[in-house]
């Protein structure tokens, strides 16, 4: 599973994933948008027109953990689906959901690359 928030190591939601195992840091490919659902998590957005890559973290997750503890935490406006990372494979993550993008009410931060170069900019940490 890609993460790329606050359940990332340092982050405040990181205990949820308890002993899972950490794979690396990675990028997805490039293609993404990247948006802060109010600054509480962030959210992808698949687009072929950007060159852009986003910064994350690669956990191998039970099915379990996914379903009772990481799914169920996550925001309305994310939905699972799946990506591509920067070495070409495919792996599950979070993305803005179906409509979110319509609604115009996130803020788009792409240009940072990352979530903790995000919250660095407002002032927080992860």
């Amino acid at each position: 599973m890609f993460l790329n928030g606050q359940a990332m190591r340092g982050g405040e939601l990181h205990h949820v994933l308890g002993d899972a195992p950490f794979l690396g840091a990675v990028r997805t490919a490039p293609g993404y948008r990247f948006f802060s659902i109010g600054d509480v998590c962030p959210g992808l957005h698949p687009d072929p027109a950007v060159d852009s890559a986003i910064e994350g973290e690669l956990y191998e997750l039970s099915l379990e953990l996914l379903r009772d503890v990481l799914l169920p935490g996550e925001p309305r406006e994310l939905e699972f689906g799946v990506i591509k990372l920067a070495d070409g494979t495919a792996c599950c993550s979070m993305l803005l959901s179906r409509g979110e993008l319509e609604r115009g009410v996130h803020r788009e931060i792409t240009e940072f690359g990352g979530w903790r170069d995000y919250l660095a900019s407002i002032g927080r940490t992860a």
